[in-house]
């Protein structure tokens, strides 16, 4: 019966040389073929600064990313998406990266950015204005770590790091077989934003005498910055600033409120917004005022508030205005812990960026300070993603606070400081109102290109300041069409996938592996009745000889 059915099935594959393939490659596919790449994570990235400034462009240029992982101890990282924890990452890394032309890059940060260890904070912030110096062509990206992402960082690592202690042979078996890990955004390309405009809000408390009194006016920027828009919560810079200047007018509105205490000083608190792009909005708020209240502003001074949390710091002041220097030198007397220093730096009209924000009002020879516990502008505290740790502003901002009724009040030649005390008892400086204002500004993203005219952010500090001030208002800043000041881009937050792919060279092997089964099999069918016999004789046992 057997001899019969295999004469049978010879009889039918050598008749039908087409039915070998209907029968036996579903089977062999179904049995040999790889399962489709699978979404192995998906995760939030934030892509690195992209904007234009004086028709300077800076940070980089594209925002799609579609390419295989690699870390950077990888020997070839061309056309790859080179990933890297913070931890590791240097600029000599990233620079071997932009020279092999990467794909992309991918930067993962630690959960807890303010628990980072001290050196490798300050490194990575030194390395901020580095990165954004020049235009960037590949895509750059900063990710949270979670443990999934770990898990692939960790994956990739060791596939792009045993390339390296193989021969040729392993490297090509295991760049065949391993497990790779494809990258891919869900966004489009970047595109100019246009009519994007940069919000300023202003408030007054008006003296006794009219608007031809002295006016002084109190400023501080809100927009944070940092390599990553997403990112830039400025705690320090410009959060502690901010804070500072409510909880004056806080103050200065109780005091004008009885006739006893309304001073013959006009108080204007303005919140100006883009700061970190050469303060636009003080310098559109300027132009609009000198040339329809030039008198006013002629009889004014400025106070610049800028980084000002760190209590073990000297404060330090850019600028001049003598009287308010001397008051805040007086007030500080009574803390041996607060010490003053002048910091002297001339205007530079030919650079691009201005160092502090008092120096637009220096231009037009007003005069202002910057109060900072920086030694320098240059300091990388400025502009950085890791400024988020808690600010403590209370001691600052009664010394400011002091400094300025002296002033205001004609006290600053006049008693010792700890026999003129103002802001005591109900007066005084409130540290939990100081710190849920810090709460709030450091819990969200205050990046000039996040911050639009209908964000909450404007809403709710304009709700704020008409609390304590009067005349709250709004000012705008828009780019110039012909001949743009700013521009800014989008994509700034997108959906990274990391699909589990298997590399190409995968597909090539597995398709010779199954063309030489095939072969194989058709050659077995072909000469079945051949191969049949001579498997018989084989399991035939042999007969015994007597």
């Amino acid at each position: 019966m057997f001899e019969e059915a295999s004469e049978v099935f010879d009889n039918m594959f050598k008749s039908s040389f087409p039915l070998t393939f209907i029968v036996f490659i579903p089977a062999v596919l179904i049995l040999v073929s790889p399962l489709p790449a699978e979404a192995a994570h998906e995760f939030t990235v934030y892509r690195m600064q992209q904007y234009d400034l004086q028709g300077q462009p800076y940070g980089t240029r594209n925002a799609i990313l579609n390419t295989e992982a690699r870390t950077v101890e990888a020997e070839v990282l061309s056309r790859r998406c080179v990933i890297m924890r913070l931890a590791d990452f240097s600029y000599d890394k990233y620079q071997k990266a932009l020279r092999q032309s990467a794909g992309a890059v991918v930067i993962i940060l630690p959960k807890n950015m303010s628990a980072m260890p001290q050196d490798i904070v300050q490194q990575f912030m030194e390395l901020e204005p580095e990165m954004l110096a020049t235009e960037t062509i590949i895509p750059v990206y900063f990710a949270i770590e979670d443990d999934e992402l770990l898990s692939i960082y960790t994956q990739t690592l060791t596939s792009s790091s045993s390339q390296g202690s193989l021969s040729a042979a392993e490297v090509l078996l295991h760049t065949a077989t391993a497990n790779g890990f494809q990258m891919v955004t869900s966004g489009a390309q970047s595109k100019a934003v246009s009519d994007w405009a940069i919000t300023s809000v202003e408030g007054r408390l008006a003296g006794v005498g009219g608007e031809e009194l002295p006016t002084i006016v109190v400023v501080a920027h809100y927009d944070s910055f940092g390599v990553a828009p997403w990112l830039s919560y400025g705690a320090d810079s410009n959060g502690s600033g901010v804070s500072m200047l409510l909880e004056l007018s806080r103050l200065f509105s109780k005091l004008y409120t009885y006739k006893r205490t309304h001073a013959a000083y006009n108080l204007l608190f303005f919140v100006s917004g883009g700061g970190k792009f050469n303060y636009q909005g003080t310098k559109r708020w300027l132009e609009d005022n000198l040339d329809h209240t030039g008198i006013f502003l002629l009889k004014s001074f400025w106070l610049v508030l800028d980084f000002l949390s760190h209590p073990n710091e000297a404060l330090r002041l850019s600028g001049l205005y003598q009287c308010a220097i001397s008051s805040l030198q007086v007030v500080g007397s009574q803390y041996p812990e607060v010490k003053f220093s002048m910091v002297h730096k001339k205007i530079n009209l030919a650079d691009d960026m201005l160092a502090w924000e008092h120096e637009r009002f220096g231009i037009r020879r007003l005069p202002a300070f910057t109060l900072s516990h920086l030694p320098s502008h240059r300091s990388a505290q400025r502009s950085s993603i890791m400024d988020v740790r808690s600010v403590k502003l209370s001691r600052n901002t009664k010394v400011v606070a002091e400094a300025l009724a002296r002033v205001i009040y004609n006290l600053t030649e006049k008693g010792a400081p700890g026999d003129l005390q103002i802001f005591t008892e109900q007066m005084q400086v409130q540290e939990e109102h100081l710190s849920a204002v810090v709460e709030w500004l450091t819990a969200q993203p205050r990046a000039a290109q996040l911050v639009d005219k209908d964000s909450s952010f404007v809403s709710t500090l304009e709700y704020h300041m008409g609390r304590y001030l009067k005349d709250v208002k709004r000012h705008y800043v828009k780019a110039d069409k012909r001949d743009p000041e700013f521009v800014f881009y989008d994509q700034l937050k997108q959906t990274m996938n990391a699909y589990r792919v298997k590399p190409a060279i995968f597909d090539l092997l597995l398709a010779v592996c199954i063309a030489a089964y095939l072969g194989m099999m058709y050659l077995a069918i072909q000469n079945f009745g051949l191969l049949y016999s001579v498997v018989r004789r084989v399991t035939q046992p042999k007969a015994k000889v007597h």
